[in-house]
């Protein structure tokens, strides 16, 4: 009884602590990157993307449970190759010399983005194919 009662106060503890804890609060720390620096580094990338015009893109959030050792350096951000086979494009946030820990010397993040919705009104860019003229399959013969 009294060790039910012990570990049914213990996880009501514990889901407090994590109803608490958000990327907002995940700041580094003396030997771990937080999600929060992480995440926003992705946003610097990615509005710098997004002013050359091409794409508009919102940056989603890392996963969770994630947790790296401090970066040295400071973070480096890129599109994360295709090569990697990834299903959903992303950014890449690398760390590429971690504070001295017995578990990765280095480490890279993948940060998803997923594409603006179209706010304005205006009809959504064509698809290539049918900029290009190709056939799209919609074509209505008679």
């Amino acid at each position: 009884m009294l060790r039910s009662t012990l570990l049914t106060a213990a996880l009501s503890a514990c889901a407090l602590c994590l109803a608490s804890w958000s990327i907002e609060t995940d700041r580094s720390t003396e030997h771990t990157h937080g999600l929060f620096e992480i995440r926003e580094e992705a946003r610097r990338f990615i509005s710098h993307e997004n002013a050359k015009g091409h794409q508009q893109w919102d940056v989603l959030e890392p996963n969770l449970k994630i947790l790296v050792p401090r970066c040295a350096v400071p973070l480096v951000t890129q599109w994360t190759p295709k090569s990697l086979g990834r299903s959903k494009l992303s950014v890449m946030v690398i760390c590429t010399v971690a504070v001295p820990n017995s578990v990765m010397r280095r480490w890279d993040v993948d940060v998803p983005v997923e594409r603006k919705p179209n706010l304005t009104g205006s009809p959504a860019v064509p698809h290539r194919s049918e900029r290009a003229g190709a056939r799209t399959g919609l074509d209505v013969f008679e």
